[in-house]
């Protein structure tokens, strides 16, 4: 029988006491983000008993600090990685047309044609956009869900990205590529999926002395702990995985993102490409993202040392950003235009010496000295295929009894194929309730039960009240940051994190 999507505070509480009172449980994830969830996901259509465990919020940590591209893998075909080309462009691939195609759409991508973009550089993009296109096809995405590249005028050029550099514009290099609505949005589906599926997805949870067949598992919330017996232990925790697994060896890299108005940008259609000067294949975008907003990135900075629950941008690196991207545009802009960023660190695997630009984006599944599988490196484009990897080797040495992976055709929440019955709006829906609800949002509005469910939380912002309850009733949002933070992405502008804070303290309030 299917269980609800619902997560929240009393299905949090029965859980943990299922938990603490029951058997024995096939498997226990450590980690909420994108990777963890995957694999509380694979797990679970397998027929196996899971728990998940997060010690702060789901997407707490990299996973809501990407680009939020579901990138096709051109990038590392251009390093010569075919393998995780070939995988990217298939993920992409099952994420747009099976599993999420309401969260990724097609992004353009327009890489503008400058004088100082020499005629070696141009056949170098000029050839990696045709890659890229058999990329996708070998993938077997078509081109109705992914546009072919092709070369704009640039009258066009300039209607897709309005502030691009004029002076000597000989037209612009278009390709595609998937865009997430947000990456936080995927961690709460496929967490929501897999308790759909019978997992029990646990936030304010800590995790330690996890072994091979037990972990003890902490309530933050209470400070209560109990040893939970398990088959197999799974350390998906990112960054952190050596604070759990102490022989690791991680190579942390900040990528950091700065945060624009679009009408900086002139409200563009398009993620302006602008090739980084003096760099082969590296290049920042200035992407159209929602709430009005563009998110500008992406820096790969080395980042030794402990590491931080918020990353935080350095100052060269929000100058690179504005130095790189003002070489393609009309008028500059000034630290003054920023009105947020972030910064969020790549679980690399330690390989030695050399950049964090060039080491390998694989991932690697290991056993500890204690005996949790640890799962390290990789990237959120390839969640699904890394859960896979995680589970086989899991049921391989583990024993475990169970099927198939089954989600590579599995719709998640949302998708207009899930089994999530959809009630009936009262209401005409706004076009970005469903961008990011897609076939859930009539339930958003239906179920609200706040006052004045479809204002806004604030004037200017697209965003409802009964978004704000859905993210408390069944997101499993538990505090006001939670819902500003990683429910939306308000809180990435601080002005508007308190223009919205009352509405969401409010909602709080009276939804649990």
């Amino acid at each position: 029988m299917t269980a609800s999507t619902a997560l929240n505070a009393a299905r949090r509480a029965a859980d943990l006491a299922a938990v603490a009172d029951g058997p024995p449980v096939d498997v226990v994830v450590i980690g909420g983000g994108i990777t963890g969830a995957g694999i509380a996901l694979d797990a679970a259509t397998r027929g196996l008993s899971v728990v998940l465990v997060e010690k702060h919020d789901l997407a707490f940590g990299t996973s809501r600090w990407s680009s939020k591209l579901v990138h096709g893998g051109l990038r590392y075909l251009a390093t010569g990685n075919v393998g995780i080309a070939r995988r990217s462009a298939v993920e992409r691939g099952i994420l747009m047309t099976r599993n999420a195609p309401h969260l990724v759409r097609a992004m353009p991508q327009l890489v503008p044609l400058l004088p100082e973009m020499n005629t070696a550089s141009r056949a170098l993009v000029r050839f990696g956009f045709a890659a890229g296109d058999g990329l996708r096809k070998l993938a077997g995405t078509p081109a109705s869900t992914l546009p072919r590249s092709r070369r704009v005028d640039a009258r066009k050029a300039i209607a897709l990205a309005p502030t691009v550099r004029r002076d000597g514009l000989d037209g612009a290099l278009l390709a595609y590529d998937g865009q997430l609505i947000d990456d936080a949005r995927l961690v709460v589906a496929v967490a929501r999926t897999a308790a759909q599926h019978g997992a029990r997805i646990l936030t304010r949870v800590a995790a330690s002395e996890a072994g091979r067949d037990s972990v003890t598992l902490t309530d933050t919330l209470t400070g209560e702990s109990m040893l939970v017996k398990a088959r197999a232990v799974v350390n998906a925790t990112g960054v952190w995985a050596g604070e759990v697994d102490d022989s690791l060896t991680l190579r942390p890299s900040r990528g950091t993102h700065l945060v624009f108005d679009a009408a900086a940008f002139g409200n563009p259609t398009a993620a302006l490409t602008v090739p980084i000067p003096g760099e082969l294949n590296r290049f920042v975008f200035a992407m159209p993202e929602q709430l009005g907003r563009v998110y500008l990135g992406l820096t790969d900075e080395d980042a030794p040392g402990p590491i931080p629950d918020v990353p935080e941008p350095t100052p060269d690196e929000i100058t690179f950003l504005l130095d790189t991207v003002n070489t393609a545009l009309d008028t500059a802009l000034r630290p003054e235009d920023v009105r947020g960023s972030y910064a969020g660190l790549r679980p690399l695997i330690d390989t030695g010496a050399g950049r964090t630009a060039d080491v390998s984006r694989e991932h690697a599944v290991t056993e500890s000295p204690s005996g949790a599988l640890s799962v390290i490196g990789g990237k959120l484009t390839e969640y699904r295929y890394m859960a896979e990897d995680v589970m086989d080797r899991a049921m391989r040495t583990r024993g475990l009894a169970a099927g198939v992976c089954r989600t590579r055709n599995l719709p998640l929440v949302g998708a207009p194929s899930n089994p999530v019955a959809s009630l009936r709006s009262p209401v005409e829906l706004p076009g970005s309730l469903v961008a990011r609800f897609g076939a859930e949002a009539p339930n958003v509005i239906a179920r609200a039960t706040c006052g004045r469910p479809t204002d806004a939380v604030a004037d200017g912002i697209d965003v409802t009240r009964a978004e704000f309850e859905y993210a408390v009733t069944h997101e499993g949002a538990l505090t006001v940051e939670d819902i500003l933070d990683r429910r939306t992405r308000i809180g990435l502008v601080a002005a508007d994190r308190e223009r919205a804070a009352a509405a969401a303290a409010e909602v709080l309030a009276t939804a649990t």
